[in-house]
């Protein structure tokens, strides 16, 4: 049995390594080129290269799964099945038609819900109560194949970042995969096709979804935080001596407060505190344009200036 694992990132990363735990074995593992990365744009391996490197897996590099140099790649590796987890691109149909036993794909939601490229975020934002993972074997559509197997995480009144929902999702994700594989090569597990009907879907998050717009809850802004603290970061605007400086905004607390005008600054409790649409958020961390992150109270002292003043 040839079985090729396609991932590239941390969530990738951690499945591979669940897998590996469980000791399936794996012909090839597919990832996505090396990339420079910082100012001296030094060239680092993906996660997923890292891990396949340390454990003297067969490793490839296509540029581009669409052209034929990608196809023919796959084609001479000859998987019976190809297990994908975050592998960052879109797999084409006749790569998907390859294996005999298809492309199964591990994807953190509970399909059909949160289809598409940002799940985990888009789960922080809604603040879901509960959220998973779910193995489809996977079609030419976006996350649209039917389910092989589906596994819950209660998130109740947790408050994930984005990074450790990422891992629990991954490990649960790893676990799962590891479960139904004996049962569904052996045709014991029939797929399930999805309620198209219920699908909701995420999109690729821009630069500009990271702006505040204070008159939202400070439950909503909360959320944004965390699922977008990686990137692109949530910030907003402090206008000072006719000159505006971007503020990065990168951990707050909840403050349940009377109304007022969204966007106010005042100080609680020696702490920086931003009135939202309802309740306040207390702003733990932040980070002025061009300077170091800085908590709220050490800002407050260099920038005392900033209390009344509304960030826009």
């Amino acid at each position: 049995m040839k079985i090729i694992f396609m991932g590239t990132g941390v969530f990738a990363s951690t499945v591979l390594q669940k897998l590996i735990d469980s000791g399936l074995e794996l012909s090839a593992v597919i990832t996505q080129p090396d990339k420079p990365s910082g100012r001296e744009q030094d060239i680092v391996f993906s996660p997923v290269k890292n891990l396949a490197v340390e454990k003297n897996l067969e490793v490839y590099q296509p540029k581009s799964l669409i052209k034929i140099d990608g196809f023919v790649l796959i084609e001479k590796l000859a998987p019976d099945l190809i297990i994908v987890a975050d592998y960052g691109k879109i797999i084409p149909k006749n790569i998907l038609d390859l294996p005999k036993f298809g492309t199964l794909n591990i994807h953190p939601s509970l399909l059909p819900k949160h289809r598409g490229p940002s799940p985990l975020q888009e789960t922080i934002l809604n603040g879901d109560k509960e959220t998973g993972v779910t193995v489809i074997l996977l079609d030419e559509e976006m996350d649209h194949g039917p389910i092989v197997g589906q596994e819950k995480l209660e998130i109740g009144n947790q408050k994930y970042s984005l990074a450790e929902l990422r891992q629990k999702l991954a490990e649960l994700g790893g676990d799962l995969a590891t479960k139904v594989l004996p049962d569904y090569l052996s045709g014991k597990i029939k797929p399930i096709t999805q309620d198209h009907n219920r699908a909701t879907y995420t999109k690729i998050i821009a630069k500009e979804d990271g702006k505040i717009n204070w008159e939202k809850s400070a439950e909503e802004i909360d959320c944004q935080l965390r699922a977008y603290g990686e990137w692109p970061g949530s910030w907003t605007e402090w206008e000072n001596n006719s000159k505006k400086y971007k503020l990065k905004i990168i951990e707050a607390e909840i403050l349940e407060s009377p109304r007022g005008i969204p966007g106010t600054i005042y100080v609680q409790n020696n702490n920086l505190t931003v009135q939202c649409g309802r309740n306040s958020l207390i702003i733990k961390s932040l980070q002025l344009e061009g300077k170091n992150k800085t908590s709220g109270q050490e800002f407050l002292r260099g920038y005392p200036k900033i209390i009344s003043s509304t960030l826009k």
